[in-house]
């Protein structure tokens, strides 16, 4: 995946330098984030990792509403309030005045923020038709997971700062969606001036927001530099300059941590916590994670579209094991495609047993022997899967205790997503750390027959897809906790996946830095950070 560059680029030997301080140097107020991996691009509506989403979503741009930080509740964003119908189908957005846009070599805008960057953002991935549907490969991937085309009548522009937004139909978690990374706007104006120069993806790789931080520069897989947007609705950072120092071994990014080249990583090695809660330069915050990493059988291919092949390859898996070797006690198992922290969790649900002799019965009764396979092992640490590459050789391992061989893949993340989407895996070790707190956003985007056309099961069950339909058409809590309790139970009935962990978020800073909150839906949120 090839990204064009604005500005300046900084090698890997420039952000040793940039990154080198002490807490009481002049560079104090540059930030630097040890991110765990290269985004995929700096449109969120294009892309669906959460590395993408901190570097740009979070970074670069603001929604209708917002999460609070720390929180799931939405709270006010580029709409000061909003309102809706008695039925449930109409939703009108009061329009925040005076939300200034960022500038660059390209644009230098002439208004403030209004309705019609609203109308561009989403009609861009709703419609076919709009200029720019199909500019930057057109995949809009959580849009259509979301189900947001069908769910959608109509989004009008009565003024220039109110927008009504008509649904076919009730939708429980709509607001909450608009609150997701895919949401995020983007500028019209923008838009319009790139077409009229006939550059239409410089809006995508230059990319221009009303956000916090205001993009500088991107050299893949080296750095990421950002400055403070003063003219920002909330009010300027505290932070000058903002850097994302891309480190994808974890132990380097330790390393840095230590020696003060970065003030904040993520995804620790589970090994280390000990060290750091220990010493007295870092603060280890913690929080349980709203998450779960799963391995994905590609029910397109045989064998796996038999449900008695999963089932079996998932009795052969040593779940304990995993959660002692990967996750060192940081992880609990998972037997749902929700956490247990998430309400409607169904704690009735009686997961495989790991029972290797009643796998290989299972497997001759499916008429498998000799199976060759893959497990496909993410290169990148993520919340819900510390180490995916061990995690994949212990599976091996087990899988070859009852006759099956597989083979270990790994491609560069942007790839390995892409590839996945594409169907190309027979197997594959994924996760999903939730949007907006909702279980929709786990079984309906993750599960349902809509994300079948590009998730990592491709399953598509009628039956899990009606309850889920009808849990979205009520806001009775009781009535959606029922329809996904059941949910459940015809999930670990048919395995799609092998369940593995919850894990427990952590979050290792300099005790220099104030102001920062672990989030629950796994962001990395700078806007209200600080260095004393």
């Amino acid at each position: 995946m090839k990204f064009k560059y604005l500005g300046a680029v900084i090698g890997a030997a420039a952000v040793a330098t940039m990154a080198a301080f002490t807490p009481t140097s002049a560079s104090a107020k540059t930030f630097v984030f040890c991110s765990e991996g290269s985004p995929e691009g700096f449109n969120p509506s294009l892309y669906s990792a959460g590395t993408t989403f901190d570097a740009s979503a979070q970074t670069i741009y603001n929604r209708l509403v917002e999460f609070e930080p720390g929180t799931t509740k939405v709270v006010p964003g580029l709409a000061e309030s909003w309102s809706a119908s008695d039925d449930g189908l109409v939703y009108t957005f009061n329009l925040r005045k005076g939300v200034k846009w960022h500038s660059n070599d390209h644009f230098t805008p002439s208004r403030d923020f209004n309705a019609d960057d609203i109308l561009y953002s989403f009609n861009r991935q709703w419609k076919e038709d709009h200029p720019y549907h199909g500019v930057s490969g057109g995949k809009y991937q959580y849009f259509g997971w979301m189900d947001m085309g069908p769910a959608l009548s109509s989004i009008e522009k009565v003024d220039d700062y109110t927008v009504k937004i008509t649904l076919n139909a009730p939708d429980a978690p709509f607001v909450s969606n608009l609150a997701m990374d895919f949401a995020s706007i983007l500028s019209a104006e923008y838009a319009d001036k790139m077409a009229a120069a006939g550059t239409m993806e410089t809006v995508d790789t230059a990319p221009i927001g009303t956000g916090p931080f205001v993009f500088k520069s991107y050299k893949k897989d080296a750095a990421i530099r950002y400055e403070a947007h003063d003219d920002y609705w909330e009010g300027r950072p505290k932070i000058d300059k903002l850097v994302f120092a891309i480190t994808v071994d974890p132990s380097v990014r330790y390393q840095k941590l230590k020696a003060g080249e970065c003030h904040l990583m993520p995804y620790p090695n589970p090994a280390d916590l000990e060290a750091m809660e220990a010493d007295p330069n870092i603060n280890l915050l913690s929080q349980e994670g709203l998450n779960v990493g799963y391995l994905a059988f590609n029910t397109e291919k045989a064998p796996f579209d038999d449900v008695r092949v999963r089932r079996a390859l998932s009795m052969a898996i040593d779940r304990q094991a995993i959660l002692d070797v990967v996750f060192k006690g940081a992880g609990s198992a998972a037997k749902n495609p929700i956490p247990p922290t998430m309400w409607s969790y169904n704690d009735d649900v009686v997961d495989y047993p790991y029972d290797p002799e009643a796998a290989k019965a299972l497997l001759a009764e499916a008429g498998v022997s000799g199976l060759t396979t893959n497990i496909w092992a993410m290169p990148v640490q993520r919340p819900y899967n510390p180490n995916a590459r061990r995690m994949a050789e212990l599976m091996q391992a087990d899988w070859a205790k009852v006759g099956v061989t597989a083979e270990i893949v790994s491609f560069e993340w942007g790839e390995y997503l892409d590839r996945v989407r594409q169907g190309e895996h027979d197997t594959t070790l994924l996760g999903w750390t939730g949007d907006n707190g909702d279980p929709d956003n786990f079984m309906f985007i993750l599960l349902g027959c809509e994300a079948a056309k590009s998730s990592s099961s491709r399953w598509c069950n009628r039956e899990f897809d009606d309850l889920l339909r009808a849990a979205k058409k009520t806001s009775d809590q009781a009535e959606r906790t029922k329809l996904y309790e059941e949910a459940q139970v015809i999930f670990k009935r048919e395995a799609p996946w092998f369940t593995v962990a919850h894990s427990v978020q952590f979050r290792p800073v300099r005790k220099e830095v104030v102001g920062f909150k672990i989030h629950p839906l796994g962001s990395h949120i700078f806007k209200y950070v600080d260095l004393q």
